[in-house]
């Protein structure tokens, strides 16, 4: 599964979780064949449990076969062994108290190099798996940027390790469901409020259609709308 150019830490990242993964759950990866080989790539994936970044660590990041960065906090990789950690499975740092376009600069950075970036745009994980409201943080880099979108829903995963849980619930089943690249425009006409609200509706749209209705949450009618048109 290890891509040619992935480096070491974050191969054996990868085949360390997916040996958990063996031992505690199961996991269905589908899609796969969406993964862009090459160029910038905003991931955007729903967040309910600890185990999503996880996934993709163990999943997505060495079947693409390109390091995946992640926003963190800053003080967090100064931690022994374990920033060290992070910061070589594509970890940046975000200062505590720091402005939110110091975080964009640097996400913004991530993409104009031609690399990968994986977001929750929810921004905090939902207590019943079903989507809630995404910030617009992630609709204006997604715009800005220009690059190409991954939708990569994680099916089940708040029933492994619901939030506010210690510990995961073993034996659930968990599927990794990767969708088609996309590009986001905001839409022309009326005030920027508005825009970037329907903007953002659509770049959750795309999410939402890869999950089970009863975990598309309030994008559920944004999904049959679309349906309908």
């Amino acid at each position: 599964m290890a891509g040619k150019r992935l480096p070491f830490f974050p191969r054996f990242t990868g085949a360390f979780l997916r040996a958990v993964a063996a031992c505690t759950t199961r996991v269905r990866v589908e899609g796969l064949e969406n993964l862009p080989a090459s160029g910038p790539a905003l991931v955007i994936g729903n967040h309910s449990s600890n185990a999503d970044g996880m996934l993709l660590m163990a999943f997505i990041v060495p079947a693409m076969g390109r390091p995946m960065g992640w926003l963190g906090k800053e003080e967090a990789l100064r931690w022994p062994f374990l920033g060290w950690a992070m910061r070589q499975n594509g970890v940046f740092g975000i200062r505590r108290g720091a402005g939110d376009l110091e975080a964009f600069k640097l996400a913004r950075g991530v993409l104009d190099d031609g690399r990968v970036l994986a977001i929750f745009p929810e921004g905090t994980r939902s207590p019943n798996g079903a989507l809630q409201e995404a910030k617009e943080g992630a609709t204006v880099l997604a715009v800005r940027s220009g690059a190409p979108i991954l939708p990569i829903a994680i099916v089940g995963s708040h029933r492994f390790w619901p939030k506010g849980k210690l510990l995961p619930r073993l034996g659930r089943r968990m599927t990794v469901r990767v969708g088609e690249t996309f590009t986001l425009s905001m839409p022309k006409g009326g005030d920027r409020h508005e825009s970037l609200r329907l903007a953002t509706a659509e770049l959750m749209r795309h999410l939402a259609e890869l999950l089970p209705p009863e975990q598309r949450g309030v994008y559920g009618e944004t999904v049959e709308a679309a349906g309908r048109s």
